[in-house]
């Protein structure tokens, strides 16, 4: 990592992609989830059917369920796959991945990720090439990012276009190109709707900034501070990229089927392995009390003790601790939520949109329903913007970082790659522990020392789990406990998380101006 940042840093980045892509290339006939054959069947559904069947076809059990746009781009993608192998594009064969197919699916990742590569090219040159290091080191460390490397280029999705498409929404905000960002950010939304999580920070940030003139107000005329042009402008433009994307589906009458394929409430609390979240921890809690209770007071109970612990969706019933509802997560993220929107209303800035950006995605993951382990990637990428500009938020930073992308690991659980996992995960760990700690700003003498050294011993218990989780199944008393490992594995990560949301949550809300 060193050797990028010490060269020309007009090359740094350029040479960086190049590298990484060599190495991507490499992973091709690396194991591939369920994601793989969710992926090339909707390449054959978008090519095999007429649009008014997209959403409505059900041969494979794996059905399209992301918004329209997506639904365009596996469209775009199967005009090219049709050349590489026809077969692929048929719907009836299921868990078809030949050679052709395979080498075809991984390079439109790869090539899908230009838009990412784009946005923090826009990125870096924000600032004047003696001043560009600090956006450098974020840029990287969002490229190389194992999360983005595991999930996509092994595990198999196209989430660094996505996070591509948000980061330039995020540089146009930072332009003051208010109008742009508003829309590329409404792009993402038709694109996948996971990001309707960080709208809260889009909708008042650009409400300020953008639709509100806070100097032209008076007593006699109060009305003058809203910029109505401005209004009219973003509102316009946001109902025409969702014309774009959902106007076909309008005419043909098929929004509440659509509706239906986003929005699968019929899933549990709990993915099949637990994002390490507030509800990991609630899930162990309860599953502690239900051993403590049966083995120390001898309790019986008519509950299936196991439907916790077997990975099920849609089965997250607790035994000691009342069941959650859909409506207590939502309304327990809005809460959250909207607490960081005072600051960034009060004083906005980019810095402080960001910031709501970062905890509305924390808000989110911590407290959502039916949350993916994967979904860690929309709290870390914002925050990254952050992570130098103040060293006190290194802690909070590296907290959320090494304890979400260790929680990706129980994703790639084959033996073959777990050498991958492992060595590329610590290796940027160590190298932007390291770069970070030596470009990020002192802004602040005074540092929150127990805080830190707290963290530190915290990092180290990942020693011991790790070690334990690789010869788990070589322990005969927990052959058959097959889920306990995940368990100890996501609770322990969300210890991780929830105390890097407490810091970063008292930097925002109280410490910002200390």
């Amino acid at each position: 990592m060193g050797f990028f940042l010490n060269r020309s840093l007009s090359l740094a980045f350029r040479d960086a992609v190049v590298a990484s892509v060599c190495f991507k290339v490499l992973l091709f006939p690396a194991y591939k989830s369920t994601d793989f054959e969710v992926h090339r069947n909707w390449l054959s559904i978008t090519y095999s059917l007429p649009l008014k069947e997209w959403y409505i076809e059900q041969t494979s059990p794996w059905t399209l369920d992301y918004p329209p746009f997506f639904a365009y781009f596996e469209w775009f993608l199967s005009q090219f796959a049709r050349f590489v192998d026809p077969k692929m594009l048929i719907i009836t064969n299921l868990n078809y991945s030949s050679t052709a197919t395979i080498f075809f699916q991984r390079v439109s990742v790869i090539a899908s990720e230009l838009v990412l590569v784009y946005a923090l090219q826009r990125y870096i040159k924000l600032l004047p090439e003696d001043k560009r290091k600090p956006a450098y080191a974020i840029a990287m460390s969002i490229y190389f990012s194992p999360g983005l490397l595991l999930i996509d280029n092994i595990h198999f999705q196209y989430n660094a276009m996505m996070y591509g498409i948000l980061i330039f929404s995020i540089v146009s905000m930072s332009e003051k190109k208010y109008l742009l960002s508003g829309i590329l950010f409404a792009v993402l939304l038709c694109f996948k709707h996971i990001y309707l999580y960080l709208a809260p920070a889009y909708f008042f940030y650009l409400l300020r900034v953008y639709c509100l003139d806070i100097n032209r107000f008076s007593l006699a005329n109060p009305f003058a501070v809203i910029q109505w042009e401005h209004i009219i402008r973003l509102g316009l433009s946001v109902i025409l990229v969702g014309l774009l994307a959902f106007g076909p589906f309008i005419y043909l009458g098929q929004i509440p089927q659509l509706i239906s394929r986003l929005f699968p409430f019929s899933r549990g609390l709990c993915h099949a392995y637990w994002a390490p979240n507030f509800w990991a921890l609630y899930s162990g809690a309860d599953r502690m009390l239900y051993f403590l209770s049966k083995k120390l007071l001898h309790h019986n109970f008519e509950t299936d003790s196991a439907a916790l612990t077997r990975g099920l969706v849609g089965d997250s019933s607790f035994v000691i601790l009342p069941d959650v509802q859909p409506r207590a997560t939502f309304l327990l993220t809005l809460f959250y939520q909207l607490i960081s929107m005072a600051p960034l209303l009060l004083r906005p800035s980019f810095d402080n949109f960001i910031s709501a950006l970062s905890l509305c995605g924390y808000a989110s993951f911590l407290f959502g329903w039916h949350v993916h382990e994967k979904a860690i990637l929309l709290v870390i990428i914002p925050f990254s913007f952050l992570a130098l500009k103040d060293r006190r938020y290194l802690t909070p930073f590296f907290l959320l970082t090494v304890s979400g992308y260790i929680s990706i690991f129980p994703l790639i659980f084959t033996s073959s790659e777990a050498a991958i996992k492992y060595i590329y995960t610590f290796t940027w760990i160590f190298a932007f522990f390291n770069v970070f700690g030596d470009v990020a700003k002192v802004r602040h003498v005074r540092r929150i020392f127990l805080f830190d050294r707290i963290a530190y011993i915290y990092f180290l218990g990942f020693v011991p789990l790790l070690l334990f989780v690789s010869i788990y199944e070589k322990i005969p008393i927990l052959k058959d406990l097959t889920f306990l490992k995940l368990m100890l594995i996501s609770t322990y990560c969300a210890i991780g998380v929830v105390a890097s949301w407490c810091g970063f949550s008292w930097l925002y809300l109280f410490a910002e101006n200390d």
